[in-house]
């Protein structure tokens, strides 16, 4: 039996279809005999510190935390992804996106908890992230990607701009 059939435990995962509606991804991780529901959740209220801490997990540099509330706060689309063991639940995943309203998105910080990688969740969010960017009539989606996860962009169907246009970037002295 496959990761995700035994994964997912809603009947659509039997057909072999990933339910994404109902945010909530259910079954046991690999790993651990233990039941684990992983969820979705676009709440804004999430712990800064714990949101911290998933960045470190993965070498991200620390940003001043009064500019993280601001970005999560201003921005268009917020995911966090969870475990819920018992009563206890883990920040595991986030991506944000901000956008024009209308026609563009760009999608920032899609981060996974190294524990939670090479399980299909990356790609779970980011489909969770351009569902509901879709869901919204906006047909524009962008993001910017390290060197080491363009691949991982690549076989989610994102490609170099097919215009050839290049991003410029204006940074302060």
């Amino acid at each position: 039996m496959g990761f995700w059939k035994s994964f997912f435990s809603s009947s659509d995962a039997a057909s072999g279809q990933t339910q994404f509606e109902g945010e909530a991804i259910e079954g046991t991780i690999d790993r651990t005999d233990n039941t684990s529901r992983i969820f979705f959740s676009t709440d804004r209220d999430i712990d800064l510190y714990e949101l911290e801490e998933l960045c470190d997990a993965v070498g991200w540099s620390r940003r001043p935390m009064r500019k993280v509330k601001k970005a999560i706060q201003h921005s268009f689309l917020v995911t966090s992804m969870w475990q819920q063991r018992g009563n206890t639940k883990r920040l595991i995943g986030f991506a944000r996106a901000t956008s024009d309203h209308a026609f563009n998105a760009t999608i920032w910080d899609v981060v996974v908890h190294p524990d939670f990688q090479t399980k299909g969740l990356g790609k779970a969010l980011m489909k969770y992230m351009i569902r509901k960017l879709r869901n919204e009539d906006i047909s524009n989606i962008t993001l910017f990607a390290d060197p080491h996860v363009v691949n991982f962009y690549r076989r989610m169907g994102f490609m170099a701009d097919p215009e050839g246009i290049k991003g410029m970037f204006w940074y302060p002295d």
